[in-house]
């Protein structure tokens, strides 16, 4: 493919970079497109030519915060409130609906 800096696109550069991208591109299309593709790629020079020595590259453009709180143990409810609460008990476990039949097959 041609320099997109020194020369315009030509109809087999953007048929070559419709094939590459999988893309459906029928000729009577490839005008129209090429201004698209010319206007992108002349983006992409423009990123290029920033000075980017000595900047650590990164993830993501925008500096993350954690906005949760600090992940500590804490008290846990008591058992016996716990079981006042549920609707069905069994000794000190909740009762739950039986929810396999018979034979365990999932």
């Amino acid at each position: 493919m041609s320099d997109p800096k020194s020369e315009a696109l030509t109809d087999a550069d953007i048929l070559k970079i419709a094939r590459l991208s999988r893309l459906s591109l029928p000729e009577s299309q490839v005008g129209a497109v090429r201004g698209q593709l010319s206007s992108i790629l002349g983006h992409i020079a423009k990123l290029q030519a920033l000075p980017t020595e000595g900047v650590e590259p990164m993830a993501h453009p925008m500096r993350i915060v954690n906005r949760l709180g600090a992940d500590e143990p804490k008290a846990c409810m008591p058992v016996e409130e716990l079981l006042k609460n549920a609707p069905a008990v069994e000794g000190r476990y909740l009762a739950v609906p039986k929810v396999l039949g018979e034979g365990g097959g999932a």
